[in-house]
């Protein structure tokens, strides 16, 4: 199942390992800290990754430009039960997830390209309980008309197996929630829906029949980088 949950997931938080008590607590604290500032708490990245591959963003039928247009890599600890921090209220290990920029640059009015890694998180031992193990676990890209707050967040999603096979993944999008998303059908009493996160489907069968032909689509594809 595709996630598009994207841009709102939790940050990593970490704390050194082999350390005192109090000196954990104010790692952690500084981990939080950094992560809510937008930070990635103390997991580090690859200084040197060298899986590389392209993703192209294709638009497709857009009813206007999209000015905003921003890219974001996923990664996830594979084994955080073998290596993550033990929760004392659960006894279970916490999620250990980041977000990275995912850079796309404008190729044309219809397509933006970026480089992703999938070797971009560095494996390390946290907790002293062993090696965590990133993995990349998709990439997926947020677009507005301007950037501007009350505008249509429209998003896209792909997990790692479909990029890293090659496959396309394109999903279909109203153009009327375009620059902004207004009142719900038939209901004109209620407001304008500010920074409404449009997730689109991917089958343009599953609109009603009077939006099939008033849609745009947004397509992602991937190829490897050789070295």
């Amino acid at each position: 199942m595709k996630r598009l949950t994207l841009f709102c997931l939790t940050a990593v938080l970490m704390t050194a390992c082999n350390r005192s008590e109090p000196a954990m607590s104010h790692d952690l604290s500084n981990a939080e800290a950094d992560v809510a500032a937008g930070g990635r708490g103390l997991a580090t990245l690859n200084p040197a990754p060298v899986k590389a591959y392209q993703i192209t963003l294709r638009l497709h039928g857009a009813p206007g430009a999209f000015q905003h247009v921003r890219g974001t890599a996923q990664y996830d600890v594979i084994n955080e039960d073998q290596c993550g921090n033990i929760e004392t209220a659960t006894g279970t290990a916490s999620r250990i997830t980041s977000q990275e920029p995912l850079e796309l640059t404008r190729i044309s009015d219809e397509e933006y390209q970026g480089t992703v890694y999938l070797d971009r998180m560095k494996d390390q031992d946290y907790y002293g309980r062993g090696i965590c193990r990133w993995e990349f676990t998709g990439a997926g890209a947020l677009l507005k008309a301007t950037g501007a707050q009350e505008e249509t967040r429209f998003l896209t999603f792909v997990d790692a197996p479909d990029l890293v096979a090659g496959k396309t993944y394109t999903r279909y999008y109203p153009k009327h929630d375009y620059p902004r998303a207004g009142p719900v059908e038939g209901r004109p009493d209620l407001p304008w829906r500010d920074d409404y996160p449009s997730r689109g489907r991917e089958d343009r069968n599953e609109f009603v029949p009077a939006l099939q032909d008033k849609l745009f689509s947004i397509t992602v594809s991937a190829v490897a980088i050789k070295a």
